[in-house]
């Protein structure tokens, strides 16, 4: 039985969704923290970045239970075993990074003091994590979610070069199938 030279299309879909949820979390985060908007603007650009980081939260959860019921396709059997364990192991930073960064996020909207709340895409109701919005010194640990939640994502994107320069690595270098097993443009 010979291993699948690809991932299936629900794999491929998720993972994209995924990345450009993340990078345009990470442009709208930096954009937010850097640069002076008008307070109506900047109250749209919040509750855009939590309903993209809520929908890239759920799509990671999805994505988790995919790959626990689908097997992904083999390594290239000219990985060496430091190959494999690099690879494995920004795997494993990515997904606990696309599972850390929203929920300290969302840990960030419980223990603000204005309690504005959360609503996705101006329609869905997203409540407050109820046993952070309930502490009665809430707004003394939301510094703390910030900076947890800024330092996550700057760290992330150390990950994600890596994880796009080993990509471009095997595909102009290696010439091996590793980038056309996930990028539905290359066949």
């Amino acid at each position: 039985m010979s291993a699948k030279p690809r991932y299936d299309a629900v794999a491929i879909t998720l993972h994209w969704v995924i990345a450009l949820g993340i990078i345009f979390e990470l442009a709208l985060g930096w954009s937010m923290a850097t640069l002076s908007f008008p307070l109506a603007t900047k109250f749209t650009l919040y509750q855009l970045h939590k309903s993209v980081g809520v929908t890239v939260l759920l799509a990671v959860v999805l994505r988790l239970l995919w790959r626990a019921t689908h097997k992904p396709p083999a390594y290239d059997p000219d990985f060496t075993g430091l190959e494999r364990k690099a690879a494995a192991g920004a795997h494993h930073l990515l997904y606990l990074a696309m599972l850390l960064i929203p929920l300290a996020g969302w840990a960030v909207v419980s223990l603000s003091p204005y309690n504005i709340p959360t609503v996705l895409y101006g329609l869905i109701p997203w409540p407050a994590l109820p046993f952070l919005a309930s502490l009665p010194n809430k707004a003394a640990l939301e510094p703390w979610a910030e900076d947890v939640h800024a330092y996550l994502a700057y760290g992330t994107l150390g990950v994600i070069a890596l994880h796009i320069l080993a990509a471009l690595r095997h595909h102009f270098l290696k010439h091996d199938n590793i980038l056309r097993r996930m990028a539905p443009w290359i066949r």
